[in-house]
């Protein structure tokens, strides 16, 4: 089998057919050819996640999973589904404590990335893996977990010009990749009615909202819950937040397509409307940081440290980095999406300062 175009390659073959490309377009390849073509995550990768900082944090998932199961009636032929589950590891850590509730259920990947399957195999080999939502389980509930992938999903910008709104494309100059406006306008693709000024970035993910939309249905439909954890914002804002990182360094994004990680700002209050439209009740968003410490991270974190006190310092500074303000307890929000005959699940505060509207 031929060895795929790099993405450098493709991108600027599209541009030179079609001229201009949108921001999408360029993002959905730059990411498929750099998720198709190694693991990025971990101290020699690009990233670090959440799920290898610490144990914590998937056994942590699993315990509210296990007590959503337990107080629903413990339901048969659940499914253990997960987005973009990097190396298996937050899997791992949730089964393993699931196990212990008694919350058995089997486990599906939606995974597209060749490299990040083999990681995965070796730690479920029972896993089934899907390279879209369409072919997960038909019948019984869907526990999903989304940690750190709607924030890989191509985005879309729009930008105002003294001309009024035009979409951001991405054409070449000088063999370097940039954005420009488009000629044609876009008003008529934006529900707002607000004045701006001159330059103001408005962004939208037609992906994110699509897979949000037909997760909602199936869940509506099913039964069961999904965990969103992602780095993102619950009101509207400007600007843009489209971002690259390689070696554990921000880049430009532009700079180096298909060798670095390209992502953008997660819009918890989109994605919520889209479930509640769908007939799902919405919990949070909440920070991440007061999330763990609600389900239970400090008392996990003493037991740990007890058991394995030669490791205290490493395990408190892990706790310290999934939760403290300047680390990832802030940036990071979690919201969870049920059906409206579940349970309301742990961690979230209810009350109209803690829900979006």
């Amino acid at each position: 089998m031929p060895d795929q175009p790099s993405a450098l390659h493709q991108l600027a073959e599209k541009i030179d057919r079609e001229g201009l490309i949108t921001l999408g377009e360029y993002m959905g390849i730059a990411n498929a050819a750099y998720y198709a073509s190694k693991d990025p995550i971990g101290e020699d990768g690009d990233f670090v996640t959440a799920p290898e900082i610490s144990q914590m944090f998937g056994e942590l998932i699993g315990i509210w999973l296990s007590d959503l199961y337990l107080r629903k009636g413990s339901p048969s032929n659940c499914h253990y589904v997960e987005l973009g589950p990097g190396r298996g590891t937050l899997a791992s850590d949730a089964l393993r404590a699931m196990s212990k509730f008694g919350c058995q259920s089997d486990v599906h990947f939606v995974e597209t990335s060749p490299v990040l399957k083999v990681k995965q195999a070796d730690l479920h080999p029972d896993a089934t893996w899907h390279e879209t939502i369409d072919s997960l389980p038909e019948e019984g509930p869907l526990l999903v977990i989304a940690n750190e992938f709607f924030d890989a999903l191509p985005i879309e910008q729009f930008i105002y010009t003294k001309d009024g709104w035009r979409q951001h494309m991405v054409t070449r100059e000088r063999n370097k990749f940039i954005a420009i406006p488009g000629t044609e306008s876009v008003a008529d693709q934006l529900s707002t009615k607000i004045e701006f000024d001159v330059g103001t970035i408005l962004e939208s993910s037609p992906a994110s909202t699509q897979i949000l939309g037909e997760l909602a249905n199936r869940i509506a439909k099913q039964g069961g819950v999904l965990l969103i954890i992602d780095y993102g914002y619950d009101e509207p804002g400007t600007g843009s937040t489209l971002q690259a990182v390689k070696g554990h360094m921000p880049i430009s994004p532009f700079d180096s397509p298909g060798t670095s990680d390209l992502t953008a700002h997660v819009n918890f209050l989109s994605l919520a409307n889209t479930a509640r439209n769908r007939m799902l009740a919405i919990h949070g968003p909440a920070e991440q940081g007061i999330w763990l410490k609600a389900v239970g991270i400090d008392q996990r974190t003493e037991t740990l440290c007890k058991a394995s006190p030669k490791q205290a310092d490493a395990i408190r500074a892990s706790h310290h980095r999934l939760t403290h303000l300047d680390e990832m307890g802030r940036l990071f929000q979690v919201m969870a999406a049920t059906s409206i005959d579940w349970p309301s699940p742990e961690g979230f505060v209810y009350g109209e300062e803690n829900e979006i509207a």
